[in-house]
Parts: structure tokens; sequence; C-alpha cells
């Protein structure tokens, strides 16, 4: 016998390199609740080359390997067989990630296929089959929070989402291990070298899992009965600038990508641009108020219709002439009313332009919001002077410029902090493998308006919603305080780039006497039923604020303020609708 040829066919494949997949890290809410997490998985591979008759003694190897593993591998035999018999290979994949118990069950075969060439049975031909030890990300919740989650792709890399930007801390790092193998069973006895895989680090959010799947429940069944393209909801704690909840409708299973659509797989609450309509109201009445140049209870006299710049402005719906207090104005959403508040702002419309663009910057429009997330669209605030004839009048009621969900929602959670804009955070902190907590950096606060017009602004906010000239009862919660404002606004069709459609939306914060959070919602191009705001979003709003507040505990409202003047005079003002799409070509450009 020729001892050295014999040598050299033990040595084929006697040493297997082997990667160590790292454990990515878990993402949870902030009450610890996994929203991502990782469970063991094999891929399942062979060596070609261990199939070949010189290793078998057979020549149909493949075919015979192949029609053993189908049925486990749920797969095409001659699939199965072309690969097992590509040449020149020393590595393919059969399938991939697949459950602890198929891996069982196919080392159960091999080890049947081995005993029965033992016993003098056909030959052995399952022993080129291996497994790599992997891990499949699995998201409990489904669709839950999907778009603030991401996805990994095939290799289990981060490919949206906080998966993305957080990839190389959840990663982890991969680890080595070369082992000596035969008839593709490991040799205990054998010298082995190991370089153990590094696991990743956890990643906790603020999202609070229960107030997420309210949000989500409600904007999902109301994007469905207005038969529109989307909608988004977003819970902010006043104080801190966490974010509670973000939603959107429709979504996507990060489970099961294949049934997702490119339009669904981002994130439309940070991606989307859009004109926010009567919500930013609060923007203007904030500079009026902080300038000093108007009060709650000073009078305007408003106009059917109001000539701007060679454009006609009208409010939602034809009127007599109404006799508002500015608080009136805010209550019924009189775009025309809003116009001429604004106007007291300067000597002159270019200085009334120039502090109003302040104010707006002010409030973090056109900017991102600060949560650091790619794709965050910044939204559009063309400096006062590139303003046209109409957009100087049709930006104080929230027409002309853009912004996505979240700048919303930061606004009204500044009014409720006292004027002061804390930057909006969706991490919380990480933990490593060693099991310490680092914290997120504090987030960046700006006084944006004095205390006193923020707690003047909340009180206006609440005769939106507790007065009968309002436009928001839907918004009502029974033994709290709420402030708010409804939006309906001409909506650009991002395919055309024309005004098609409505964006109704409402925006406020609970209790209104001592705010704890806020709830901003927006519904994109409703087609069936109402287009109004206060009609549509209202009602989400109640349904998750009034969620929100029990979750969180928050005691209901004690005192209930005395009621703010909306008109004056002996003029009747009938009732509005949210200021809408009132004026003549808003000019959005």
């Amino acid at each position: 016998m020729d001892a050295g040829e014999y040598a050299e066919q033990a040595q084929v494949n006697r040493y297997v390199p082997m990667t160590l997949s790292a454990e990515r890290g878990v993402i949870t809410d902030r009450n610890g609740v996994e929203l991502a997490t990782t469970v063991d998985a094999y891929d399942i591979i062979a060596d070609p080359y261990l199939f070949t008759p010189r290793q078998t003694d057979v020549k149909d190897a493949p075919r015979r390997a192949a029609e053993v593993l189908a049925p486990v591998l749920n797969a095409d035999p001659a699939e199965l067989a072309d690969k097992l018999a590509t040449p020149d290979s020393r590595y393919v994949r059969l399938a991939a990630k697949r459950t602890p118990q198929v891996w069982n069950r196919i080392k159960k075969l091999k080890v049947e296929s081995a005993e029965r060439e033992v016993a003098g049975g056909p030959p052995d031909v399952l022993g080129g089959v291996l497994a790599k030890e992997r891990h499949k990300r699995v998201y409990p919740n489904g669709d839950l929070a999907a778009g603030i989650l991401g996805f990994v792709n095939a290799d289990g890399e981060g490919r949206g989402g906080v998966e993305r930007e957080h990839d190389e801390l959840l990663a982890g790092k991969d680890g080595r291990l070369v082992y000596a193998q035969s008839a593709g069973r490991r040799i205990p006895t054998a010298d082995a070298e190991e370089q153990p895989a590094e696991p990743g680090s956890d990643v906790e959010l603020t999202l609070d899992r229960d107030i997420q799947w309210a949000a989500q429940s409600a904007i999902e069944k109301q994007v469905e009965a207005s038969e529109a393209d989307r909608g988004y909801v977003i819970v902010q704690d006043t104080r801190s600038g966490e974010v509670l909840a973000m939603a959107n409708a429709p979504g996507f299973d990060p489970n099961d990508l294949s049934a997702a659509t490119p339009g669904t797989l981002g994130n439309p609450a940070l991606e989307d641009a859009y004109e926010p309509g009567s919500v930013n109201k609060v923007i203007s009445m904030a500079a009026v108020l902080e300038e000093g140049v108007a009060a709650p209870d000073t009078r305007v006299t408003v106009p059917n219709v109001l000539p701007r710049g060679g454009h006609a402005f009208h409010d939602d719906i034809d009127h007599p002439t109404w006799y508002l207090t500015l608080n009136g104005v805010l209550a019924k959403s009189s775009n025309i009313g809003t116009i001429l508040a604004v106007e007291q702002l300067g000597k002159n419309q270019e200085q009334a332009n120039r502090i109003l663009h302040s104010y707006l910057s002010d409030f973090g429009l056109g900017r991102p919001s600060g949560l650091d997330v790619a794709g965050e669209t910044p939204g559009l605030l063309k400096p006062a002077a590139e303003w046209d004839a109409a957009q100087q009048y049709t930006i104080p009621f929230g027409q002309g410029l853009s912004i996505n969900a979240m700048q919303a929602a930061s606004v009204y959670s500044t009014v409720a902090n006292g004027g002061v804009r804390v930057e909006p955070t969706l991490v919380r902190g990480s933990r490593g493998p060693d099991g310490r907590f680092d914290p997120a950096p504090e987030p960046e606060k700006d006084r944006v308006v004095s205390k006193k017009t923020a707690k003047t602004l909340a009180r206006m906010l609440e005769s939106v919603v507790a007065d009968e000239e309002g436009t928001g009862p839907k918004a009502r919660i029974p033994g709290y305080r709420v402030a708010g404002k409804t939006g309906t606004s001409n909506r650009v069709d991002p395919q055309t780039g024309r005004y098609r459609g409505y964006t109704a939306s409402f925006a406020g914060f609970a209790p209104a006497d001592a705010p704890r959070v806020t709830v901003y919602c927006a519904i994109q191009n409703p087609t069936e039923g109402s287009y109004f705001g206060g009609e549509i979003c209202g009602p989400v709003y109640q349904k998750v604020m009034e969620f929100a507040l029990k979750t969180l505990q928050v005691p209901a409202t004690g005192v209930e303020p005395e009621p703010m003047p909306v008109t004056f005079g002996a003029g009747t003002t009938g009732t509005g609708g949210d200021g809408g799409e009132g004026g003549e070509g808003p000019g959005a450009g």
C-alpha cells in the first residue's frame, strides 16, 4: 500500500474554517419589551468535492443526497443536485437560516446513512452536508413600529431604520473556528483554533410598545375608513422630547419583506414633506403674542374676502363679517384673521415676513428635527426674502411651506414645555455584552418663546377643543383639559407636483394645565367621507391621547378654566371648519 497516497487523501478537507456569527443585539422599548430579537438558525451547506465519485465511490452521489434532503429542506431535488455537483467548488449553500429542528433532522439522516455504510449497505452520500450556525432576525410584534425599527438583509446587515442607523453597534464582531473533521463530522479529539464572536449591544428605544400599538391601531383604522393614501401618528413626551410612538399606515412586516412595497418600506412620518395647514397657525400666534402686537382678547374684524398681493383670500366657508378676538381667530381657524394678525408684526410686509420666518425657524421648521435618522426630510422653508406675493400671506396659515410629521409634533411639544424646544429623541441608550448601560447624549434645548406666551397659547388652544365655536370638539377627553388645533390643507401630489386632495391633521397636548403628552395625527388624501382634520384626525387624537394618559397614569385635570372670549360685539359668527383651503392659489413652490 502507498502510505503517502492515503495520507494525502486523509488531509482532504481535514481542517475546516468556519465563521462564528456574532449574535445581533436586541432592540427593546423603554420598558425592556423586545421589538427586534435574534433566534438560532442554521445555513445548510455542503462541500461538492465530497460528493465526487472519488470520495463516495458512486457516480450519482449528488442525486442520491438531493432526494434525501429535498423533503427536509422543502426544496427542489434537481436544484439541490445541481448545487452538490458544482465543479471545482468547496462550498455551496443549500438553504439559509433554517431552524434548529431542521438541522437536527439532517443530522439524524447523516448518522443513519453512515451506519448503513458501516453495516455493509450503500455508500454514505451525506458526509459532505454541513451546517453553519447563523442567527435569524425576528420581529415578535410583526409590523408594529416597523418604520422605526427597519429591517435586515439576508446577510443580517441593517438596511433601514434603527437597524441601519445603529448597525455597527447591534452587529457585534464575528469570530472564527478552524477544526478537523472526517466524513463531515468534527473530530472531538483533534486540535482546533477558535476566536470567539463578540455579541452586539442591545439598543433601548424611547418607544412604549403599548402606546405604539394604540397609535398604530387608530391610524390604520382611520386611513382605511377614509380610503386615504397614508397616515401617521406621533406621540411625544412634552418634557423630555422622547418619542413614545411613531406609527405609519399602511406599514410593512419586517419578518416578510416579500409582501412589502417600496412605498411602505421607509418611515413616511419622517420622509414625507407636505404643507401643514392650520396646525401651523400656532406659530403665527406665538409670534404675535411674543412680539406684543396683540393679546388673546384683541379684536379682529374678519371680512368674507381679503384682497392681498393680487389674490383674494377666503376662509373655508363664506360668511358675513366675523367679529372675533385673537383667541377666536385661532379657535375658528380663520385664515383671514391670521393674515391680519401677522401683518402687525412689522412696519411693512417685508419686516413682518422676516419676523415670522425667524419664529418658524426657531420652532424647528426648515431643518431636520434632531432625530438624526437617514432619509428624514427637512421640509421646505424658503428665506423670507424669497416668499412670493402669495406665500407671504399663505405661510401664516400653513401653506406655501412644507414639514414632516415629527416637526409638527415638536412645535406643539415646545408650547407644552413652557416655550422650550427639546430635540426629539428615539434612542435612550445601549447595553453592551458586559451589561453596562450607556445612555444617549442629552438632547439640545432652546427657548423659543417665553413661558408666559406658551401658557397663553395653551389657553387659546383649549378654546379650539372646548369652545362651541371651536373646530376640535371631537378631540375632547372626559376628565382632562385638552389643547389642540385642527388642520386641513391643500395637498401637493408627489407624483404630479400639482395640488390634488387634502392633508387632514390634528395636533395637541394634554393635560392642558400640566402638559405631559403631545399627539400629532395627519392623513394624506382622504377620499371617503370628510376631509377636515377636526372630523377625521380629531377622533384619532382623542383615542391615542386618552390611551397614553392612562398608560402613563397621568392624573385627571382638577380645575376647569374660565372660558376665553371668542367673539365681540353683536355679530354672530356661525360654525367653520379648519381654516382649510381658503385663498386663491396658495403657491407652495
